[in-house]
């Protein structure tokens, strides 16, 4: 099995994972504060990874690079409104429903990469994401 797929498969479950716990946890609390409690422990988890791992060099590389930093910084912003968006989808939303929908990223992302990144997709990948699109419809539906 390719590492890719490894890693994508995992980033699936533990996706999941954060629908599940979030949905518990948002019980009897506001969405956005939650989220940022979220935020703060990711990245102190995150900052503990990179220091195990002994790539704090990297970070370092990736502040001198002005227009890498710029798209993590983007892609930052894009990710913390997309928390916020979620948590309140959740919040107010069944996890059954909320999830499918919020899954529509993938068709989005690949949209923005055949128009922004130039990439191609086949004729079969175009129908999954016809699929996709008609899934999140019927399951999205009450």
């Amino acid at each position: 099995m390719p590492l890719w797929l490894v890693y994508a498969l995992l980033s699936a479950v533990t996706a999941a994972l954060v629908a599940v716990f979030g949905k518990i946890g948002l019980k009897d609390i506001d969405a956005n504060s939650a989220t940022a409690v979220r935020s703060i422990i990711m990245a102190l988890f995150l900052v503990g990874v990179v220091a195990v791992q002994g790539k704090f060099s990297q970070m370092a590389e990736l502040f001198s690079q002005t227009k890498a930093l710029s798209f993590v910084l983007f892609s930052g912003v894009a990710g913390a409104l997309s928390w916020l968006f979620y948590f309140l989808a959740l919040k107010y939303g069944n996890v059954s429903q909320v999830g499918p929908v919020d899954k529509l990223s993938v068709v989005i992302a690949v949209v923005l990469a055949l128009l922004f990144l130039g990439e191609k997709i086949s004729w079969v990948n175009a129908a999954g994401v016809v699929l996709i699109v008609a899934g999140t419809i019927l399951v999205a539906l009450k």
